[in-house]
């Protein structure tokens, strides 16, 4: 199943592009690494949140628009997806 872009999908992809631009100008000023690390940490947990929201609108797609035979197979995919942005 594909990704559907939706407005709050975008904006929280905007959000990180706008948190990776800041942690490079702060790498680029020399900033102190424990500042540069919390943002690493603020957009790898953003990164983390759109993984799930991706996941959720999958298994919401899975549940309205495929036949009850093939709901189970499409959940485990979307289930599967899920365990391997936590590794």
């Amino acid at each position: 199943m594909n990704v559907k872009p939706d407005k709050k999908l975008i904006q929280r992809l905007n959000r990180v592009e706008g948190q990776i631009g800041g942690i490079k100008r702060m790498v680029e000023a020399e900033e102190n690494c424990q500042s540069v690390i919390a943002q690493v940490n603020a957009a790898r947990s953003a990164l983390d949140r759109i993984a799930g929201y991706i996941v959720a609108k999958n298994l919401e797609q899975c549940m309205l628009e495929y036949p009850e035979g093939e709901r189970d197979e499409a959940i485990e995919q979307a289930v599967n997806l899920l365990i391997k942005t936590k590794r």
